[in-house]
């Protein structure tokens, strides 16, 4: 049987992109079909403008710092449109690069909602249908906000990176890297901002001790942390909102976000009518070359949800063309992958965290250290840095870093690489740093006292 294109990838994303582009070096003829904006979340509503507001709010302590230094600064006022409209035009600027290496590839683009007809066809309307060889869902997940009376006045991750204005007072609901890095956005613009959150510690699986001390470097820079709490309802009243929490306190705000969680977007997919199973968490199961229950549609990216990250996503998707069309020789090792949350300071991390170490690992030890970065030696701002290298006792192998400070992502790219390649304590002790930095206390790390 013949069919118009040799894969049909819906979702127009980092993962569904990078699918797209490498079957079509490997010769497919290939479709992509989105309804909303090309990039997907990634480049819309995600990493690259969150990383840009990110940047945005160095620069208010950036402008205080620089007294220490010598400068007499005198900021003219912070214009939030502006920042919004700047952003903007970047974004639209990579939509448009995108589109344009699929249209260099002889990729075929569609806009508009596209449906799964049978386990070949894809629908686009009601007129418009394609018949493909395979199928590949990368549609990804999308913020959920919970059933409380008043959720119609809150906003989430999405809306947030395109405000209007600045609000005054804001309320972020959540725990996790989404809530702690719009923490640190929108008090760095200059809100007053509280995160309210129903566990007891922020970042969920990232290293007990590195969140620890995040929290207590974010409380030192203002933020109000209010741990095992919960919002029960939000009240508009007058011109701003009432947040009411579990504990009977109210706070006023003028803005509440909530980054609560993300639910693979599956939705009326037409996943039902051909058989497509999922898990109860409601995202798409998929085996190890990322095939569903129907033999020809394939799932990749967050509607997986397996690791909800681009990177991840991007090498999903290499995958997936190659087993297609390739050789099938490639896979993903799901192992080690670093990550980052910009939060501010930034944390960032490769390997596991120490409570699984000692869990996986007969013996192990551990090396860490607090410090003043040098660049606050003359601002006065007293915003310390805390690293940690976990080795396995045996092989003298380095198993995981951990960082928090001033350019954590940066530096933790590169551990990683060393930890990918197998270096042990030895390898970081006799490697000279540069100095001064905050990544040469990663080879200069003394053995730890014992116990």
């Amino acid at each position: 049987m013949t069919h118009d294109y040799d894969l049909f990838v819906i979702g127009a994303g980092s993962g569904g992109l990078r699918a797209a582009r490498a079957a079509a070096a490997l010769g497919a003829r290939v479709a992509v079909a989105e309804e909303r904006y090309f990039g997907g979340t990634c480049v819309n509503v995600g990493c690259v403008p969150k990383k840009l507001l990110v940047y945005a709010a160095h620069c208010g302590e950036g402008i205080e710092d620089a007294h220490g230094y010598g400068f007499a600064c005198d900021p003219q006022g912070f214009d939030m449109g502006l920042l919004v409209a700047n952003k903007d035009r970047y974004v639209a600027r990579l939509r448009d690069l995108y589109e344009g290496l699929l249209r260099e590839r002889g990729v075929t683009l569609m806009e508009g909602r596209a449906v799964l007809v049978d386990a070949h066809t894809v629908g686009i309307g009601e007129a418009r249908h394609s018949s493909a060889r395979y199928i590949l869902i990368a549609t990804g997940a999308w913020p959920e906000v919970p059933d409380i009376p008043g959720r119609e006045h809150a906003i989430t991750s999405n809306e947030a990176l395109s405000l209007p204005s600045l609000p005054r007072r804001v309320v972020i609901v959540g725990g996790g890297y989404i809530a702690v890095e719009f923490a640190g956005i929108f008090h760095g613009l200059g809100a007053k901002t509280t995160l309210v959150h129903r566990g007891p510690r922020l970042l969920r699986g990232f290293d007990d001790e590195a969140c620890a001390f995040l929290a207590e470097e974010m409380k030192k820079k203002g933020v109000d942390l209010r741990f095992d709490t919960v919002v029960r309802e939000i009240r508009s009243l007058g011109p701003g909102l009432h947040v009411v929490l579990s504990d009977g306190q109210r706070i006023e705000a003028d803005r509440v976000m909530f980054a609560t969680g993300r639910a693979a977007a599956v939705a009326d997919l037409g996943l039902e009518r051909v058989g497509v199973a999922r898990t109860e968490r409601g995202a798409i199961a998929v085996d190890a070359n990322y095939g569903t229950s129907v033999p020809s549609v394939y799932a990749i990216g967050d509607v997986i949800d397996r690791v909800r990250l681009t990177p991840v996503a991007l090498a999903e998707g290499t995958v997936v063309a190659h087993h297609l069309f390739g050789q099938g020789t490639r896979e993903l090792d799901y192992e080690g992958i670093p990550t980052a949350v910009f939060s501010q300071p930034a944390l960032a991390a490769v390997g596991p965290t120490e409570a699984v170490a000692r869990e996986r690992y007969a013996a192990i030890e551990v090396f860490k250290r607090s410090f003043t970065p040098l660049q606050h030696a003359l601002t006065g701002r007293g915003e310390k840095a805390f690293l940690k290298l976990i080795v396995e006792r045996t092989s003298d192998r380095v198993l995981a870093a951990h960082l928090v400070g001033p350019e954590a992502a940066e530096i933790i790219q590169g551990i990683a690489i060393a930890i990918r390649a197998g270096a042990t304590k030895s390898v970081f002790d006799a490697t000279l740093g540069i100095h001064p930095t905050v990544a040469e206390e990663f080879v200069s790390l003394r053995p730890p006292d014992p116990d």
